[in-house]
C-alpha cells in the first residue's frame, strides 16, 4: 500500500524521497527490517497471551533429554510469523502483482489449516489434532489454486529474448530497449547440472496426447511438491529453532532466485529464464526471512514458544509455492534437502519396521528414533548442537543451488 501511496506523492507532488519506494532493493529491505521489528517487539505479548490462554503444548514422554521440561510451553507461535510475513508484504509489495497475491493467499490458506490443527489439540484436547485427510485436502486445495494460476493467469510469462539481439548489446541504450523479445506462456522449468538448464513438462506426456493437456500434469505436481515439502517442514519442527532457521536460509536462497529472475540484466548474464514480474517477489521473500529469524528471538534453544503447525505448515507450503513461481521447483531436492531427509527418515523407519514385522515377527528399526533428529538426540547430542549441525548442512545445500546457476 505504501507503494501506491508515495508512487502518487512523487508523480504529483514531487516529494523528494518518494522516488525511492520505486526501488525493489529498498522496499526488500524495508519489508526484513518491518518482519524482524514484527516478531521481535510483539513476540513476547503473544507469549504472554498464550500463557494465559494455557495455549501450552502436550508433550509426550518419548524417553528424550530434556523432553519432558518443555512441557506447557506456549504454542502456536506461527500466528506471530504469519503476521511478520503478511504485514510488511500488504505495506511494500505490489499488491496487483500475480505472485505476490498468490502467496498472500498461500500464506493464510496453509495458515488456516495450521492453526485449525492446534486450536483442536490445544483446546479440544485432541491429540490427533486436525484429521489427516483434512489437512491432505486441504494442501491438495491450496495445489490445484497455484497450479491452475502459474499455468493459465496470463500475467505469468517467460520472456524469450532473440540470441542475436544479447550478441550485439550497446553500453549508451537501456538494456530492455535493445533486446527483442516475446513474452509467452510456458511450463518451462530449472533443472539442476543440464546443459541448456531447461526442462518442459509437456515432455511428460506420451506421444498421442495432446499439449493442451499438459496443465493436468503440472497441477499434479504442483499438488505432490506443495503438500510434501509443507509437511516435511512440519516433521522437521521437532527440536528448539530447527525449523525455523532452516526456512530462513531457504527463504534467502529463493530471494536470491526471485531477484535473479526477475532482472533482464542479470538473468541475460546468467542465461537463465526472465520472468516479468517476479522481482516483486522478494519483497515477499525478505518479509519471510525476517519472520523466520526474528521467530528464532523467542524459539532458539531453549525454546520459548513453538511455531505449532499453524507456522510449520504454513512455512514449508509458501516455500513449495515461491519454489514454482520462480521456476526452481526441481531445485527442492537440494535446497530443502533438510526436510527431504527429515521425511525420509520417518518413511524408511516406519516401512522397515513393517517389513521385519512381517517377516521375522518382531519390528527393526534403522534410527534410534525418527525423525532423524531424534536419532541425534538419542546419542546424547546436546539439542543445540544438533539444530547449529542442521543449520550448516541447510546453508551448504542453498549454496549448491545457488551455484547450480553456473554449474550446467
Amino acid at each position: 500500500m505504501l507503494y501506491y501511496l508515495f508512487d502518487y506523492l512523487d508523480r504529483e507532488f514531487n516529494l523528494i524521497g518518494a522516488g525511492v519506494f520505486q526501488y525493489i532493493s529498498f522496499r526488500a529491505g524495508m519489508a526484513a527490517f518491518l518482519s524482524l521489528l514484527i516478531t521481535i517487539t510483539f513476540g513476547e505479548n503473544l507469549i504472554n497471551i498464550l500463557r494465559r490462554k494455557q495455549v501450552g503444548e502436550d508433550i509426550r514422554d518419548l524417553g528424550l533429554t530434556g523432553q519432558l521440561q518443555k512441557r506447557g510451553t506456549p504454542t502456536m507461535g506461527g500466528i506471530i510469523i504469519i503476521a511478520a510475513i503478511l504485514v510488511p508484504t500488504l505495506l511494500f509489495a505490489k499488491l496487483d502483482n500475480v505472485y505476490v497475491i498468490l502467496l498472500i493467499t498461500a500464506t493464510c490458506w496453509l495458515g488456516m489449516i495450521g492453526f485449525i490443527d492446534d486450536y483442536i489439540k490445544v483446546f479440544r484436547k485432541n491429540k490427533e489434532g486436525l484429521a489427516g485427510r483434512f489437512k491432505i485436502a486441504g494442501q491438495i486445495g491450496l495445489g490445484l489454486i497455484v497450479g491452475l494460476t502459474l499455468y493459465f493467469n496470463d500475467n505469468v510469462v517467460v520472456r524469450e529474448v532473440s540470441p542475436n539481439s544479447v550478441a550485439s548489446i550497446l553500453v549508451q541504450e537501456p538494456l530492455e530497449e535493445q533486446l527483442k523479445f516475446r513474452d509467452v506462456k510456458s511450463t518451462k522449468t530449472t533443472v539442476p547440472f543440464r546443459k541448456n538448464n531447461e526442462w518442459d513438462y509437456n515432455s511428460l506426456l506420451p506421444p498421442f496426447i495432446p499439449s493442451e493437456y499438459t496443465w493436468i500434469v503440472y497441477v499434479i505436481v504442483v499438488i505432490l511438491i506443495v503438500t510434501a515439502v509443507s509437511n516435511g517442514a512440519n516433521i522437521t519442527d521437532g527440536i528448539d529453532g530447527l525449523a525455523a532457521g532452516i526456512s530462513g536460509i531457504i527463504g534467502l536462497s529463493l530471494a536470491i532466485l526471485a531477484y535473479l529472475s526477475g532482472r533482464i540484466d542479470f538473468s541475460s548474464y546468467l542465461n537463465i529464464m526472465y520472468i516479468p514480474n517476479l522481482a516483486e517477489l522478494v519483497v515477499f521473500c525478505t518479509a519471510f526471512v525476517g519472520a523466520c529469524l526474528g521467530f528464532l528471538w523467542y524459539n532458539a534453544y531453549p525454546a520459548q514458544v513453538f511455531m505449532g503447525d499453524t507456522g510449520s505448515l504454513t512455512l514449508g507450503g509458501v516455500i513449495a509455492v515461491v519454489a514454482f513461481a520462480v521456476r526452481k521447483e526441481l531445485l527442492i531436492p537440494i535446497l530443502c534437502g533438510v526436510f527431504l531427509v527429515e521425511n525420509l527418515s520417518v518413511i524408511l523407519q516406519v516401512s522397515y519396521f513393517k517389513y521385519t514385522r512381517k517377516k521375522y515377527g518382531e519390528g527393526r528399526r534403522i534410527f534410534l528414533m525418527s525423525p532423524l533428529h531424534h536419532h541425534y538426540q538419542k546419542k546424547n547430542i546436546p539439542e543445540a548442537k544438533i539444530v547449529t549441525r542442521f543449520w550448516i548442512v541447510g546453508a551448504l545445500l542453498a549454496i549448491i543451488t545457488l551455484a547450480t546457476l553456473k554449474l550446467r
